[in-house]
Formats: structure tokens, C-alpha cells, sequence
């Protein structure tokens, strides 16, 4: 397994970054690679990408989700293995701190080869870019999902 890691600080209030986040259709917008994400239900979504002229649909679970913590994530189908985590630390009242560390086990000759040419770290570190830009520009969250999904399938539902 390769683990990338990456860390932005975002001039937007701590629930303003955490909301957007939770707006996985919106990751196109800001993830290179991303052709569209869709929200099967609150804990499950359905990805498309194409990297390097290669297309992959896979499935991800939410495993782990506390409102203006974290939001951690892992494959369920595919020939595309990864978790993740997102989390969020206010800074003050107007920046927040947003870390995202990924775990994955590239497939196939072309994806070990971008391993080990750093090609992951710099797609990361560009889409955090992008997600500081796409958030500062809006200056508000497209949205919000405010829902607690705890580990071992635990409850869903809105978030006192």
C-alpha cells in the first residue's frame, strides 16, 4: 500500500469547509481525474474517473463520518483499492485546517509506474489546491449533509 498525504488551510469557517466536502457529486469540480461521483445513499457512492486514457467505475463506503471532524471512506468494488480520511481543525473563526491522507495499492504496470514517479502525491496535492480555490471562490458550501455514520454500520441521521 502507498500513502499519500496532503494538507490545505482554506480561508472559510470550519462547518463551511466540512459542508462542501460532504457534497461528494460536487467533486468533479475540483479533482482531477473525476468524471462524476454519485451519491447512492448516505453512506455509498458510485465513482467514475479517467486517468492516463483509462476509465474505472468503483464503489465507495463512507465507514466513518462526524460532522466538522473527519470523513473517512473505502472501496467496496473495482480493481481500485484505496481508504481514506478527510479531517477538518478550525484554525480560528474564519480558517480551517483540512488534511487528507490516502491509502491505495496501485493496479497494474501503468499505475505502479506513477507510484513511484510521485505522479499520485502531485494529482493530490493539486486537487487540495483546487478544493482551497473552489471553496475561497464560492465562500459559501453548496451544501451540507450533517448526518454521524459511526464505524461497524452504526447510526445514519442528521447531527445534533
Amino acid at each position: 500500500m502507498s500513502t499519500v498525504r496532503e494538507t490545505v488551510e482554506v480561508d472559510v469557517p470550519l462547518h463551511t469547509a466540512y459542508n462542501q466536502w460532504t457534497q461528494f457529486e460536487e467533486f468533479p469540480n475540483f479533482m482531477e481525474g473525476v468524471e462524476e461521483v454519485r451519491q447512492v445513499d448516505d453512506r455509498h457512492n458510485h465513482w467514475t474517473t479517467k486517468v492516463g486514457g483509462v476509465r474505472r467505475e468503483f464503489d465507495t463506503e463512507i465507514v466513518d463520518q462526524l460532522p466538522d471532524e473527519r470523513v473517512t471512506w473505502r472501496t467496496t468494488s473495482g480493481d481500485t483499492h484505496q481508504k481514506g480520511s478527510v479531517r477538518f481543525e478550525r484554525v480560528d473563526d474564519t480558517h480551517t485546517r483540512v488534511e487528507l491522507v490516502m491509502e491505495f495499492e496501485p493496479s497494474g504496470m501503468a499505475e505502479k509506474a506513477a507510484d513511484v514517479m510521485g505522479t499520485v502525491d502531485r494529482r493530490v496535492k493539486g486537487d487540495m489546491k483546487r478544493f482551497k480555490q473552489y471553496i475561497e471562490e464560492r465562500g459559501a458550501e453548496s451544501g451540507a449533509w450533517r448526518g454521524r455514520v459511526q464505524p461497524g454500520g452504526g447510526g445514519t441521521g442528521p447531527a445534533l
